[in-house]
């Protein structure tokens, strides 16, 4: 039965929960209502479905507590309505941005993995609901210190019992970084050593970021592509081809790839920020192949099913692929992204230019490999003085 919030007295007696309870007003709107713990009048709420962005808007429309009950649900259903016709004429929907939530949910409308992370430790913590103006450091070392104590889950397979460990520091760091660029977009660094130093309670820690030292050279991943299944082979050879991160692989589409020009663009990534690459001859073939015949929409690389790869599909196969294979135990979709750059920092590609392929920063390069930009300087010295 379809769920009507002009009732005040079905209203009132819905449960209290972080989601809203939603009633369809037609296609693409639909009118939501958050009963408040305090006893007093209810938050209502907007979803707006954007053909523009394939994507929903969603607005607080506060409690329209000057009306009394039996005329909130007009009130509100004809905000809901008018903000729809806003978003179907192109109109920009502007959100009001009071609580830590609201800063985290505009920051993360185009930026998937960050969506992804508030939704496991912000959302559901008592800080999302802190206002902005009231925000202080020690919300924010509360925070920290329960998100240090959550064990990271190590295996996310629906069969056999999960998996957790220590978090470890570099996961807090990356938890972090995401949480503070969502803050910053709407908050000015507090002056130092003051409880409005929200930004002190977020340094990342220092040195956690470990090399990583387990690489694959091109014999190893030769065998790790003839054990793979058929079904997974294109998304592991195109891991083996171009240092990109796994999650960024799996998430484009056909249209991102230019057969023209043998261009890539890479939109959905750990920066937020789209760029363009250009792949080598034997990238762009393998790249062409899988577009052939989709629609711009269908994800590039994708499974039996029509589903695009994720990091709960890939792992199965890979594993499977790394025992068969024999290669070293630990060796992961990501284990290809670090043997891909490595490669290229001893083949002598400026470290810029391999921070530009692979989306990150020359100084995370220059950090994790730099070591071997090095030793290939000294190489080529002493191939010199033969």
């Amino acid at each position: 039965m379809a769920l009507d919030l002009s009732n005040v007295g079905r209203r009132e007696k819905l449960r209290i929960q972080r989601e809203p309870h939603w009633q369809r007003l037609r296609e693409g709107c639909f009118l939501g209502y958050r009963r408040s713990k305090r006893g007093g009048a209810g938050t209502w709420i907007a979803r707006i479905y954007d053909t523009d962005t394939g994507k929903y808007r969603v607005k607080s429309l506060g409690d329209f507590g000057n009306l009394v009950g039996n005329k909130r649900f007009a009130a509100a259903k004809n905000a809901a309505e008018t903000l729809a016709e806003l978003v179907e004429l192109g109109g920009e929907v502007q959100l009001k941005i009071e609580t830590v939530e609201d800063a985290c949910r505009e920051y993360a409308q185009l930026r998937t993995e960050a969506e992804q992370r508030f939704r496991r430790y912000v959302y559901s913590d008592p800080i999302a609901k802190v206002k902005l103006s009231k925000l202080r450091k020690r919300h924010l070392k509360e925070w920290r210190a329960r998100l240090e104590a959550l064990p990271a889950l190590v295996s996310r397979r629906k069969k056999g019992e999960a998996i957790h460990r220590d978090r470890a520091p570099s996961t807090v760091n990356r938890d972090m970084a995401a949480f503070r660029a969502a803050l910053a977009t709407v908050l000015s660094p507090g002056a130092p050593n003051s409880e409005a130093a929200w930004q002190e309670a977020l340094k990342a820690i220092p040195n956690a970021n470990g090399r990583r030292t387990l690489y694959l050279d091109r014999n190893q991943r030769r065998k790790l592509l003839e054990k793979v299944g058929e079904e997974a082979a294109p998304f592991v050879r195109a891991m083996c081809l171009l240092p990109l991160r796994p999650g960024a692989l799996a998430g484009l589409t056909a249209g991102d790839f230019d057969n023209r020009t043998s261009e890539l663009t890479i939109g959905q990534d750990k920066t937020g920020k789209a760029r363009r690459i250009q792949l080598p001859q034997e990238a762009a073939k393998l790249f062409s192949a899988q577009a052939k015949n989709k629609l711009p929409a269908a994800p590039l690389f994708m499974q039996m099913n029509g589903k695009a790869w994720d990091k709960n599909s890939w792992g199965r196969p890979i594993s499977t692929a790394v025992k068969a294979a024999e290669l070293p135990i630990g060796t992961t979709a990501y284990t290809l992204r670090h043997s891909t750059i490595t490669d290229l920092v001893r083949a002598g590609l400026p470290l810029l230019t391999i921070a530009q392929i692979s989306g990150t920063s020359a100084e995370m390069i220059e950090r994790h490999y730099g070591h071997l930009a090095s030793d290939a300087a000294v190489k080529a010295l002493g191939e010199l003085s033969l």
